[in-house]
């Protein structure tokens, strides 16, 4: 297992032009998943990300890692960062915890290291809502314990208090840019206005329209339209989808206990019944059967896993809280309205 001796991660850095190629190579593929990795450095609790590069979707999983440490053996060529920090994977709608996500978080924290992050970008959300969703999620430690012994019961979950809600811990997210790179956005954010244009310097009314027309970063109004976003009726559809899939799960489970009261209640029956044949043997001097053979007659079923229950539950909670999150400032614009109309 990876080494965990490091600082425990408080935060996830990202240089601009990284959040730039993440967002480039998520909207061109969308709406089909894809996934890179991510290259940076690890110091004092806040995993750095500097660089990444897409990975190809073509299936071949050989093709795929031979083409990831082709890239990797090029960039350590030109002096870039070729440390491997995580990885990060497009989303549509919310819709990303599930168990291939684990799968291949457990194995970059358990074989690259333990600090390594999952980023996820969704694309329909940033459009939806005209900010930028982008998460960082790692596996619990406590997870980690439990899926490397692939035991899911419902006593294993008790007795390690996992549940829905600490599969994975968010870390905050934070782009830095060079200095650079700041003074040329400032630079872009400054109205160009042409001289000639200019009636009057020290008239503030007369070149207000003028400001507004040439600056480049004008803000966004759409965000103001009171119509209601499809994003909302395809979360509930989600959910509704789950929410089938969890009563599946859930009569897959009342299916086992009552299995176990059947066995539990045939067992019974046959100590019951050699405690009586013993009884009488004694009586007539011979020696008890053993009761012990109740365990290699009878045999209770296995507990199904309750992992995929555990992940749905995560994945519902993860689209309560965006609808929440969304229909918050619709129902407002939409009450704003109303007491303006008045």
């Amino acid at each position: 297992m990876a080494s965990t001796q490091s600082e425990p991660l408080q935060t996830v850095q990202l240089d601009g032009l990284v959040v730039l190629k993440i967002i480039k190579h998520c909207r061109e593929s969308y709406p089909n998943d894809v996934t890179g990795q991510l290259l940076g450095l690890d110091q004092k609790g806040t995993l750095e990300v500097t660089n990444c590069f897409p990975i190809p979707v073509d299936g071949d999983e050989d093709a795929s890692a031979q083409y990831q440490l082709d890239m990797m053996r090029c960039l350590r060529a030109v002096n870039v960062d070729n440390n491997t920090v995580g990885w990060y994977r497009s989303a549509h709608l919310g819709n990303f915890v599930d168990l291939s996500l684990i799968e291949t978080q457990y194995s970059y924290q358990n074989s690259l290291s333990a600090q390594s992050v999952v980023l996820i970008h969704d694309v329909s959300k940033s459009a939806a809502q005209g900010n930028l969703s982008l998460r960082a999620f790692r596996l619990t430690d406590t997870f980690m314990k439990a899926y490397e012994t692939k035991k899911f019961t419902t006593e294993s979950l008790a007795q390690a208090k996992l549940s829905f809600s600490n599969i994975f811990k968010e870390l905050p997210v934070e782009i830095h840019n060079s200095h650079l790179v700041t003074m040329m956005l400032h630079n872009i954010e400054m109205p160009k206005l042409d001289a000639d244009r200019l009636r009057s310097l020290s008239t503030f009314a007369s070149t207000q329209s003028l400001l507004e027309e040439a600056r480049p970063l004008t803000p966004n109004f759409d965000v103001l339209d009171l119509e209601l976003d499809p994003f909302m009726q395809k979360n509930l559809q989600y959910l509704l989808d789950c929410a089938d899939v969890q009563q599946q799960e859930q009569n897959n489970y009342q299916y086992w206990q009552r299995s176990v009261a059947r066995e539990q209640t045939k067992m019974q029956a046959w100590l019951n019944k050699r405690k009586q044949e013993n009884a009488q043997r004694i009586e007539k001097g011979q020696k008890p059967l053993p009761e012990d053979e109740v365990n290699t007659l009878f045999k209770l079923p296995a507990e199904p896993s309750r992992l995929d229950s555990m992940i749905i539950s995560a994945q519902m909670h993860n689209f309560t809280k965006q609808l929440n999150q969304f229909a918050g400032p619709s129902l407002a614009r939409l009450y704003s309205i109303q007491e303006l109309q008045k």
